[in-house]
C-alpha cells in the first residue's frame, strides 16, 4: 500500500506541461548599449505544445558566461545569478501565460558586449515550484545571427585579402614529411608498397624493436587491401624490404629513413626514434592511400635525417568543464602521436567537474562528477555550460574509471606519449571541496566525526566572501585545513597505483594553482589558528607558499616532481605601492615545472615566461596569445570559442617564436595592429633563459567543447601550426633582423605550409582513423568590376557557390573564375574531399 501511494504522490507532482515542448531563441539585439559596454539582447520563449505555459509557479535556470543585470528591460521577469555561471529567470507579475503556438519575449542586458555565439546564454531547463529539486530540460535552442559592430571584425571581403597572397605550389614541389624534417631530400624514383613486402629489423637488436616492428607492419597493412605475405625466399632479388635498422649516435628521438627502389630503412638509437621514423613513413604515404586500402602505393624515394627541436611537446585537454569520452581520447591521442606530439597534458578535475575515478575517495566521481539541477550541490554539482538541469547528459555528466585511465594510460605509451594528470588546487577545486563535503555529511550521519573530517577541503565556518574569475564563491580548497593534505597525499597515491598497475611512467602531477581569487581564506577559523602557532605565515599570501611547500614534498615522496601552472611558481609583492609578483625564490632549488599562459598582450606580464626561465624555472610556454586552440579564430559571430586572450587562427601557433615571442606579436587580443611599446622594458630570453624552456604546450579548455566534433574542429588544423614549431628547428624568418627580409621569408614559408595542409595533411584527416571534422575555413569573397572573387586559405580544398538564396551544397555550382550576378544574392562555401563544407560567405551585395 505504501509503495502505491508512493507512486501515486510522485504522479501527482509531475509537471503537466512538457518543458520540452518550449523552445528558445536568443538574440544580440545591440551592443554599447545605453552608451556603456554592455549588450541588449532577448530570449523569445516559445511553446511549441498542447498545453499552455502558466504564468507562475516555475523558473527557468541557464547558464551565461557574462554576468546579467538583475532587472530585465521588458519587466516580465527578473534575472538572479546564482554561483559560477549559473542564473535563474522568475516570471513577474506581468509576465503572460504562453498559450499553444505563441511566444513570449524577455529582453535582458549582459555586462559585456556581444562578439561571438560563445557570448549568449545556454542550456535552459525549467523548476516547478512544487518540485524544486528536480530540473526539466527545455527544447530547441536557435541562435540569431549577428554582426557585431566593431573594429577588427571580419568579413568575407578581409578574408579575401588576406588570402590573396596563398598561391597554389605543384605537390611534387612540397615536402612530404611533416612536420618538417632536419633535412629532407627526394632521390628520384620510388617504392611501391604492396603485400610481397618483408617487415622486420636488419640487425640483430635484442628485441628493443618488437613493438615499433609490430607497428610498422601494421601501419603498412592498413593501407594495402591484400594480406602481407612473406616471401618463399628472404634472398629473392626481389625482395622488398621494411627495416627498423639500430644505429649508435642517434638522439632521444631522432631517426633517419631512407626509401630506396627496393625498401624502406628506419634507422635510429631508440624505440622512441623509430615510432617517429614510422611516423613519418605514414606521412610519406598519399593521403588516398587512406580513403581506402589499395593493392599497392607509390611512395618517393627520399632520404631523411631529423630529430625533434624541443623534447617537450604536450597538449593539454580540460575534460572537467565538459566530458570527453574514452574513444575520443583514443582519437586525440592518435592525431597527436601521428603528428609527433608526446605529452598529453590530462585537465581532469575542475569546479564543474571530477572525472577521475580514485578508488580511496568514491565521493569525487559519486557527486562531483555528475551535474544536473541542484541548488546546494550536496548529491552532484550544478548545471554549468549548458549542461542542463538532467543528470543524464553527456557533457556534464562522466568520468573515467579506474580501468579506463588504464587503458588510456596504456594506448599512449604505445604512441609514444607521456599523459601528465592535473588535478586543480587550491583554486577551481568545487567539485572536490562538494565531494568531501558529501562524504562529511554521510559519515556524520553514521556517527563518524573523526573518519568524516579526515578529508574535508572547506572550513565549515569560514565566513570569506570571494568571486573568481569565473564567478564562483565557493571553490577554494582551505589550505589551512590539515585535513586537506590527507586528501592530496591519498589522490596521489591512488594515481601512482595506476601508472604502476598499467606500467607505464609517471614522472610528474600537474597541481594547478592558478587563479585562487582575492581575499580567499581572509575569515577562515583554520587560517587563524595556523596563523598563530605558524610565524612565517603574516598574512593569506604565505598560505600559498605554505600549501605548495607541503604538496611538494607529497609529490618528491613519491619519486615525482611537481608542477603546475605559474602562479605556483611565483611570490607575491610590491613595488612602488603596487602588488607584484617575482619569481618565488624559495621553490628555485626544487626544480618545479612552470607551465606558463599569461603573456595577454597589453596585461602588464608579457615578460613573466622568460623571467621564470631566466630565474631558474623549467617553464613550459603554454602562451595564450598563441597556443590556446579554444579560442575563436578571429572575430566573427559565427565562429565559437572565447576570445579574452586572443583571437587565434593557425596562424598564430605557426608565426610563434619560442625564444622572442616579442617578434612574432604583431595583433593586440582584438586582432588590430599592436602597439610595440607594450615590450618597452620587458625581460628578454637570455641564453641561460633558453636552457630551462622545457618546450611548448597547446591548450583545449573546455567551456565550449561540448561535443567530439566541436573538439576537432577546435583542434584542427591548429595544431599543425603548433606541431611544425615544437618538432623543426627556427626557420630563418624567425632569427633574420631585417624586418622586410623576415616578413618575406615568412611569407614564403606560410604560402608552403598552407599548401602542404591543404593538398596532404587536410585530405589525410579526412579519412585517416575514419576521419576528423577539422575546421574549414569560410572562402573570402570579394567585389571587383561587378564581379565576385572567391579564394581559400587552404590550396586543394575546393568553393562552391549559389546565387539562388540557398546555402551551397555538393552538388552547386563549382567556382573557377568570378562570379557576375545582377541583383540574385550570392553565396559561397569551401568543401574537403569528403564533400564536408565550411561556413557560408555571403558578401553584401550592392
Amino acid at each position: 500500500m505504501a509503495l502505491c501511494l508512493n507512486h501515486a504522490a510522485r504522479a501527482a507532482n509531475e509537471p503537466k506541461f512538457n518543458a520540452h515542448d518550449l523552445s528558445i531563441t536568443w538574440e544580440a539585439l545591440q551592443n554599447d548599449y545605453q552608451n556603456k559596454p554592455q549588450s541588449l539582447n532577448a530570449i523569445t520563449i516559445t511553446n511549441n505544445g498542447k498545453n499552455v505555459l502558466p504564468v507562475s509557479g516555475w523558473k527557468m535556470y541557464f547558464n551565461s558566461a557574462r554576468l546579467i543585470t538583475e532587472q530585465t528591460v521588458t519587466g516580465n521577469a527578473m534575472i538572479k545569478f546564482v554561483n559560477g555561471d549559473l542564473f535563474s529567470l522568475t516570471p513577474t507579475a506581468t509576465f503572460t501565460e504562453i498559450r499553444p503556438g505563441q511566444s513570449v519575449r524577455i529582453e535582458f542586458i549582459a555586462e559585456d558586449p556581444v562578439i561571438t555565439v560563445t557570448d549568449g546564454p545556454e542550456g535552459f531547463y525549467i523548476v516547478w515550484d512544487n518540485q524544486p529539486d528536480k530540473g526539466y530540460n527545455t527544447g530547441a535552442f536557435t541562435i540569431k545571427p549577428f554582426k557585431p559592430n566593431y573594429k577588427g571584425l571580419i568579413t568575407p571581403a578581409i578574408i579575401y585579402d588576406q588570402n590573396k597572397n596563398i598561391t597554389n605550389m605543384p605537390e611534387q614541389q612540397l615536402t612530404k614529411i611533416f612536420p618538417t624534417p632536419v633535412s629532407y631530400e627526394e632521390t628520384g624514383g620510388s617504392f611501391t608498397i604492396d603485400k610481397s613486402i618483408l617487415v622486420g629489423s636488419g640487425v640483430i637488436d635484442d628485441g628493443v624493436f618488437n613493438k615499433e616492428i609490430s607497428l610498422l607492419k601494421s601501419s603498412i597493412q592498413s593501407v594495402i587491401s591484400d594480406k602481407l605475405v612473406v616471401p618463399e625466399s628472404s634472398k629473392s632479388k626481389n625482395l622488398k624490404a621494411a627495416q627498423i635498422n639500430f644505429v649508435k649516435g642517434y638522439g632521444a628521438e631522432g631517426y633517419s629513413l631512407k626509401v630506396t627502389n627496393y625498401g624502406i630503412f628506419i634507422s635510429t638509437s631508440t624505440p622512441a626514434g623509430a615510432f617517429y621514423g614510422i611516423q613519418s613513413l605514414k606521412i610519406l604515404i598519399p593521403p588516398a592511400a587512406f580513403a581506402h586500402p589499395q593493392k599497392e602505393i607509390q611512395i618517393p624515394c627520399v632520404e631523411v635525417k631529423d630529430e625533434p627541436r624541443f623534447g617537450y611537446r604536450a597538449f593539454m585537454l580540460d575534460v572537467g568543464r565538459n566530458f570527453q569520452p574514452k574513444k575520443e581520447i583514443f582519437r586525440v591521442l592518435d592525431v597527436l602521436a601521428l603528428y609527433k606530439i608526446n605529452v598529453f597534458h590530462f585537465h581532469l578535475t575542475e569546479d564543474e567537474g571530477w572525472r577521475l575515478e580514485i578508488p580511496s575517495l568514491p565521493e569525487l566521481t559519486a557527486v562531483g562528477a555528475k551535474r544536473g539541477h541542484t541548488l546546494d550541490s550536496k548529491h552532484f554539482l550544478p548545471a554549468s555550460h549548458g549542461s542542463g538541469g538532467e543528470l543524464d547528459n553527456k557533457t556534464g555528466t562522466g568520468f573515467y574509471t579506474r580501468a579506463d585511465y588504464i587503458e588510456i594510460l596504456k594506448y599512449a605509451d604505445k604512441l609514444h606519449i607521456l599523459v601528465i594528470p592535473e588535478i586543480e588546487a587550491p583554486g577551481h577545486a568545487r567539485a572536490a571541496i562538494k565531494s568531501m563535503n558529501a562524504r562529511y555529511d554521510r559519515l556524520i550521519a553514521e556517527g563518524k566525526k573523526a573518519k568524516a573530517e579526515k578529508y574535508l577541503l572547506y572550513a565549515p565556518n569560514d565566513k570569506s566572501e570571494y568571486s573568481t574569475a569565473q564567478y564562483w564563491t565557493d571553490n577554494v580548497i582551505d589550505v589551512s585545513l590539515p585535513s586537506a593534505y590527507n586528501f592530496v597525499e591519498t589522490v596521489i597515491g591512488d594515481i601512482v597505483s595506476m601508472y604502476k598497475e598499467a606500467g607505464v611512467p609517471l614522472k610528474t602531477i600537474n597541481f594547478g594553482g592558478d587563479e585562487v581569487p582575492a581575499h580567499v581564506w581572509e575569515k577562515s577559523p583554520a587560517y587563524l589558528a595556523i596563523k598563530a602557532t605558524h610565524p612565517e605565515i603574516k598574512n593569506t599570501g604565505d598560505l600559498w607558499y605554505y600549501f605548495y611547500g607541503r604538496v611538494n614534498q607529497l609529490v618528491k615522496a613519491k619519486g615525482l616532481y611537481l608542477s603546475g601552472w605559474e602562479e605556483m611558481a611565483l611570490r607575491k609583492t610590491v613595488l612602488d605601492g603596487n602588488p607584484v609578483y617575482v619569481p618565488n625564490p624559495d621553490f628555485m632549488p626544487e626544480h618545479l615545472q612552470a607551465e606558463v599562459w599569461n603573456n595577454t598582450l597589453g596585461g602588464g606580464n608579457e615578460d613573466l615566461a622568460y623571467k621564470l626561465a631566466n630565474a631558474g624555472y623549467k617553464t613550459v610556454l603554454t602562451c595564450v596569445t598563441n597556443m590556446y586552440f579554444d579560442m575563436a579564430h578571429y572575430k566573427s559571430f559565427d565562429e565559437p570559442g572565447y576570445y579574452w586572450g586572443a583571437f587565434s587562427d593557425i596562424d598564430k601557433p605557426f608565426s610563434f617564436i619560442p625564444f622572442d615571442y616579442f617578434k612574432n606579436s604583431k595583433v593586440d587580443r582584438d586582432g588590430l595592429p599592436l602597439n610595440r611599446n607594450i615590450f618597452i622594458g620587458k625581460q628578454r630570453l637570455t641564453d641561460y633563459g633558453k636552457s630551462n624552456i622545457l618546450g611548448l604546450q597547446s591548450a583545449v579548455w573546455g567551456e565550449n567543447i561540448k561535443s567530439t566534433e566541436r573538439l576537432e574542429y577546435m583542434l584542427l588544423p591548429r595544431v599543425f601550426g603548433f606541431a611544425e614549431r615544437a618538432w623543426s628547428s627556427d626557420p630563418a624568418w624567425a632569427t633574420e633582423k631585417s624586418e622586410m627580409k623576415s616578413d618575406s621569408l615568412y611569407e614564403k614559408d606560410w604560402v608552403t605550409f598552407l599548401n602542404v595542409l591543404g593538398k596532404r595533411e587536410l585530405p589525410r584527416l579526412s579519412y585517416y582513423n575514419g576521419g576528423y571534422n577539422y575546421r574549414i575555413p569560410k572562402p573570402g569573397v570579394t567585389l571587383q568590376d561587378g564581379k565576385y572573387k572567391a579564394n581559400i586559405q587552404f590550396p586543394g580544398l575546393i568553393i562552391r557557390y549559389t546565387t539562388n538564396g540557398k546555402d551551397p551544397d555538393t552538388k552547386s555550382n563549382l567556382y573557377n573564375d568570378a562570379v557576375t550576378i545582377d541583383k540574385s544574392t550570392v553565396k559561397f562555401r569551401a568543401f574537403d574531399t569528403k564533400g564536408r563544407g565550411s561556413s557560408v560567405s555571403e558578401p553584401v551585395t550592392p
